[in-house]
């Protein structure tokens, strides 16, 4: 995103193709599975605001606020679901790091370059440095498992990232499902699974940042 605005535009393009998926996935399948794919595209059209460039789009103050307020709510709600299943733990962290970003992007959060980390922009914005870090680290990993059960079983690369013969199981159709909690949680096609992929390198891209 440092890149210049073609960086941006390109991450919001990915991210808004990601957001619309899951949007029809909520037409499908169980009560949970329907839920999480409205979380899941509730954080693909949010990244998708958010990876505008600056050039072209200057947020008001006012929407960092309901940004903050909109993924806030889906932290609580991501806690409560947390409950069901571990794949809503990676949606609260999903959700805290899109209100980390909103406060750190907001204008006055660095001085006078507070707002500079919204879509491309060349300046750096607010943020702590050591929760930055984490938060790289933990979707730096979280891309790696899940390029791993995208790999066919067996390789090199898939047995490095976490992939497994369990990880990758066949479909009733002979295609591939996803194994594993993420594939379990919502419809763990690979497609579902590549979605996810894309999003967490989105996100990984955008904390580069701050």
């Amino acid at each position: 995103m440092h890149g210049g605005a073609l960086a941006g535009w390109l991450l919001m393009a990915l991210c808004a193709v990601s957001g619309a998926y899951c949007l029809l996935r909520t037409r499908t399948g169980t009560p949970q599975e329907r839920s999480t794919a409205r979380g899941e595209a509730l954080m693909g059209f949010g990244m998708a605001a958010m990876a505008v460039p600056a050039a072209v789009l200057t947020l008001p103050e006012w929407a960092w606020a309901v940004y903050g307020a909109v993924f806030g709510a889906a932290a609580l709600r991501a806690l409560w679901s947390a409950r069901r299943g571990a794949h809503h733990l990676h949606h609260l962290v999903g959700s805290l790091a899109m209100v980390y970003m909103a406060v750190a992007m907001a204008p006055g959060a660095a001085g006078a370059g507070g707002h500079a980390g919204h879509g491309a922009a060349a300046g750096g914005a607010g943020g702590v440095p050591l929760l930055t870090g984490v938060l790289l680290l933990y979707y730096a990993l979280y891309v790696l498992r899940s390029a791993g059960h995208l790999i066919p079983a067996g390789t090199g690369v898939a047995s490095f990232a976490g992939g497994s013969a369990e990880g990758v199981v066949r479909g009733g159709g002979g295609g591939l499902r996803g194994g594993g909690a993420g594939g379990a949680a919502g419809g763990g096609t690979e497609l579902t699974m590549a979605c996810r992929l894309t999003m967490g390198i989105a996100m990984f891209a955008m904390l580069l940042t701050l």
